[in-house]
């Protein structure tokens, strides 16, 4: 059976809300997406193997990406009671973690060599060996879609997904690159 087939049969008992198949070629980057993760943002900066400076360049990540020929992209939907639920999307953001090895497996059991790209980067140890040693499990590090400049917003458009789905909602993104 191929990955396509098992993801269609498996996506409401895995918990993928959306999600499509797309080329690699079809990835557009931003310098203004990886300036955010410079800006600091979201805190992370310079702390963890799984974002800048520590994923590499723009061009090192971009040149990483398109070595790889096909890109499964999925999605998880959490309901908000508002839009200031911070909350509530922290609760979104641990259910799509829940969510994402077992999509990830999947795909480990058809293909020898895959990279794994996530909202908010890898979170695997309670603290990363960023800058002072070698990552701990590099097979396992899953970096953050902006920190190698994705336009997720496009990607989402080319594959024919939601990157908003409505009012009092928060939407994840895992890329799965095979």
């Amino acid at each position: 059976m191929i990955i396509q087939d098992i993801i269609d049969t498996r996506r409401e008992e895995l918990g993928i809300h959306q999600s499509a198949f797309v080329k690699t070629a079809d990835l557009r980057f931003s310098d203004g997406v990886r300036h955010l993760c410079e800006e600091n943002s979201c805190g992370q900066y310079g702390r963890t193997w799984a974002c800048p400076p520590g994923v590499g360049t723009l061009e090192e990540c971009k040149q990483q990406l398109l070595s790889y020929k096909n890109l499964f992209v999925f999605t998880t939907m959490h309901p908000l009671e508002d839009s200031f639920d911070v909350e509530g999307m922290a609760a979104g953001k641990e259910q799509h973690c829940e969510v994402r090895p077992q999509v990830v497996r999947l795909f480990r059991e058809q293909y020898e060599n895959i990279l794994v790209l996530s909202a908010g980067g890898c979170q695997l140890c309670p603290s990363c060996t960023y800058p002072d040693a070698p990552c701990r499990f590099p097979e396992k590090l899953i970096p953050s879609l902006s920190s190698y400049g994705i336009e997720v917003n496009r990607l989402a458009a080319k594959a024919g997904i939601n990157y908003i789905n409505g009012a009092n909602t928060v939407t994840y993104f895992t890329c799965i690159l095979y």
